[in-house]
């Protein structure tokens, strides 16, 4: 679904109430009143009523009749919608968004990185080497950091060769570009472009085993830049 962000007064009303309601300032089963809420943003009841709409296909709010609009169970809540995702960063539990995604990755990227080996393309290794050289060339700038960081990881699923492993990049990058948007502003964080290019080598090579094994080494390193970044090890330490 696509993102409202930056869509004008419509896009900052979606945007408010959305992270209201992941953070919990508006509690799951809260009765939302739309005439309230008007008079609070000062916006105007069409422009309300298309908001709530937005929220509503995202799975954040119902209507009925007796009880009214109303914020829904968490799990009605499409958390794969790229929204949902900046906004629980944003507003709600990150820390919690990042470990589910740690997870989600642990399991798909090793075996992805594996089946690349097997059938990568010509191409997919141009794109995989396209993204990893804009990686290390926009290292001073954190957004195009987390842009080539994403396409590199695109360009690996794409090099299964597996229609519905490559489409995986619609529920993993949301998350892999909040997670890069902290770890590549902060200072320490390590180079990402050799744990990347071992990667790639890997696969070039049509190696299997190396290339799962590296991709497994790549996001022990990214959990531990995560943390670096969040402040995590410091607190166990």
């Amino acid at each position: 679904m696509a993102s409202y962000a930056g869509r004008g007064v419509h896009g900052q009303i979606v945007h408010t109430l959305g992270v209201r309601i992941i953070s919990g300032a508006l509690p799951q089963g809260a009765t939302i009143d739309p005439r309230a809420l008007g008079e609070e943003l000062d916006v105007s009841m069409t422009v309300v009523r298309e908001s709530l709409k937005v929220l509503a296909g995202k799975g954040l709010i119902d209507a009925r009749q007796k009880r009214g609009t109303f914020v829904r169970e968490r799990k009605f809540w499409n958390l794969l919608d790229a929204d949902l995702i900046h906004w629980q960063a944003e507003g709600g539990d990150g820390r919690r968004l990042m470990r589910d995604l740690a997870d989600v990755r642990s399991i798909v990227e090793p075996a992805a990185a594996h089946r690349a080996a097997i059938h990568r393309t010509d191409d997919d290794l141009l794109a995989m080497q396209a993204a990893l050289e804009a990686m290390a060339n926009d290292t001073q700038f954190p957004a195009a950091a987390a842009e080539a960081d994403a396409a590199f990881h695109r360009a690996l699923l794409n090099a299964t060769g597996n229609e519905m492993l490559a489409r995986m990049d619609m529920l993993l990058e949301p998350g892999l570009r909040e997670r890069d948007r902290v770890v590549h502003a902060h200072d320490q964080a390590a180079d990402p472009v050799p744990s990347h290019k071992a990667v790639l080598d890997a696969v070039r090579d049509q190696d299997p085993a190396r290339a799962e094994l590296a991709m497994l080494e790549l996001l022990a390193q990214a959990v531990h830049d995560l943390d670096q970044a969040t402040g995590t090890v410091q607190q166990q330490a």
